[in-house]
């Protein structure tokens, strides 16, 4: 069992001291946790396996029926959630680095689970165009309030000024429908050289996704280069600004990539962070009464911050940001509040752990 002190405080927030419980432990490489209606958890781990961990961290073989994923890089299985009628009909989606004519791209599976095996597995949606690319695979999938999934892609890297294209989908967040479909009400259908897909553009690597609680408008975290994470309030329809509008600098030479506004056309990021990167990862809005003070932020990990920030919110503005977990000196991939009200964080690399956090 690990102690772990909320420092680094920014802001009036009060400090408390938090175990994080391991949960289930030996994960290799893992990406994403999603919670069963049973107690059960889905976890993917990059190199391209789905499992199924028990309540008590028993750990599944493999689940087999998976398309072929491309573990390369930055890329392999990323993202894993479940239906909201999750209940009645078992489907899951998840998102991995599909191989193909080109290098790969992020595409988006859908699957049956059917106790611990896959059904009726499907890719209902592949980003337009692969890349040679092992580099900024994004991604996360959200459910908006329509049942449609917003689902975050990176830019590939090499193709930044793509993102700012809307004829593909580099650097986008794309809507789709539970079949891969296209909804009628996206802001770019009907729209002359624009993917119909397209919910928003202009951004450089998605690694974090959450639905506001109370407005249910999409909020996401996205990787800077040198400098410059960003998290964001994604509206449909608008431009985020990579390359052209960004407080990122080139790496190594800390040289200007854009302006950094604010410029009309392009929105700013509601928090940033300057000069050194926080490689921002999973998000998570606290709505539980299990943390004093907590409920209505937002929680990210970090990759190379290895804290998880806790940022306080007035409406749509950030107010204050508080550094949790800095003892315990991991990457944290993933942050999810599960059906029980605590929050869990995966953590990334070899021998990785599902940590449940729990005041004491």
């Amino acid at each position: 069992m690990l102690t772990a002190l909320c420092a680094g405080l920014v802001g009036a927030a009060s400090a408390q001291t938090l175990r994080a419980v391991p949960v289930v432990t030996g994960l290799d490489n893992p990406w994403a946790v999603a919670f069963l209606p049973d107690g059960r958890m889905l976890i993917t781990e990059k190199v391209g396996n789905l499992r199924v961990a028990q309540s008590d961290g028993r750990l599944s073989a493999p689940l087999q029926g998976l398309p072929e994923v491309a573990d390369t890089g930055q890329c392999g299985l990323l993202d894993v959630v479940l239906d909201p009628d999750f209940a009645s009909n078992q489907r899951i989606f998840f998102t991995f680095a599909e191989p193909g004519d080109g290098g790969n791209s992020t595409a988006v599976g859908r699957a049956r689970l059917v106790g611990q095996q896959l059904q009726d597995v499907r890719t209902i949606f592949s980003q337009r165009p692969k890349m040679n690319s092992n580099l900024h695979c994004g991604s996360r999938i959200v459910f908006d309030r329509s049942g449609h999934l917003l689902v975050g892609l990176g830019d590939r890297y090499s193709g930044k000024d793509e993102a700012q294209k809307p004829a593909n989908h580099i650097g986008k967040v794309v809507r789709i429908t539970v079949d891969g479909q296209v909804p009628v009400d996206n802001p770019f259908v009907g729209r002359a050289g624009a993917a119909p897909e397209l919910f928003s553009l202009g951004h450089r690597n998605i690694q974090g996704a959450a639905l506001h609680p109370a407005s249910g408008e999409l909020w996401a975290s996205e990787h800077g280069p040198q400098g410059g994470d960003e998290v964001n309030r994604v509206q449909a329809g608008r431009n985020y600004g990579w390359p052209l509008v960004t407080f990122g600098r080139n790496y190594g030479f800390g040289t200007r990539i854009g302006e950094e506004g604010p410029k009309p056309g392009f929105e700013q990021p509601l928090r940033h962070w300057i000069p050194t990167s926080v490689a921002p990862s999973g998000l998570a809005f606290v709505t539980s009464e299990r943390y004093p003070g907590w409920k209505g932020s937002l929680l990210m990990g970090t990759l190379r911050g290895q804290v998880l920030i806790r940022l306080t919110l007035e409406g749509d503005r950030v107010v204050s940001e508080q550094r949790l977990l800095e003892d315990l000196k991991q990457r944290i991939r993933d942050v999810r509040q599960g059906p029980d009200g605590w929050i869990y964080v995966l953590t990334d690399g070899a021998a990785a752990r599902l940590l449940r956090l729990q005041p004491g």
